[in-house]
């Protein structure tokens, strides 16, 4: 297996387990702002599908036109990085939501497939505003992933203080 495809494995384990986590939600509880956790679904799928893009796409091949035409990003940023989750509630649909969060990761898969191991110590696409943690490609992807699951973890304690907890499958012996 080659780094591409490790990372890119990586990288669809990731947002599986995002999608196992809030798929397993009804959306009426996306909006729910728990003062526990003071985050909601809706902002962290939303803030999701910001960081993903910026992370895996924007900074390793460019702005892509298709998202930008697609899904409404400057606004999306504006409400899931710029603003509290409170400034979102009511904003969004939660199921537009998450139907863009699955096209945001089609696609940043999709550039990963893109991507040639001699490409992952090269230098970031030059952004607006500086990556926060990676200087080159390698390190942008790795960062999207464990920034995804930092977010994953999130989602999963909100889950279950608005839900109940997420069943792994884990069977104990008695």
């Amino acid at each position: 297996m080659t780094e591409i495809q490790m990372l890119i494995n990586q990288t669809a384990d990731a947002y599986q387990w995002t999608n196992k986590l809030v798929e397993a939600l009804p959306f009426i509880k996306w909006q729910i702002i728990p003062p526990t956790v003071e985050s909601s679904i809706d902002w962290q799928v939303g803030h999701l599908i910001i960081s993903q893009y910026f992370h895996s796409i924007m900074v390793i091949r460019g702005h892509q036109m298709d998202i930008l035409q697609k899904l409404p990003i400057r606004e999306y940023s504006e409400l899931f990085t710029l603003s509290g989750p409170a400034q979102s509630v009511g904003k969004v649909e939660s199921a537009k939501l998450g139907s863009d969060l699955l096209v945001m990761q089609q696609k940043s898969l999709a550039i990963l497939a893109t991507l040639q191991v001699s490409e992952l110590d090269n230098p970031l696409e030059p952004t607006p505003t500086p990556h926060p943690i990676a200087t080159t490609k390698r390190e942008a992807i790795d960062w999207n992933i464990k920034h995804t699951m930092y977010h994953c973890g999130q989602i999963g304690l909100i889950k279950r203080v608005v839900d109940k907890r997420h069943d792994f499958g884990l069977r104990l012996a008695q």
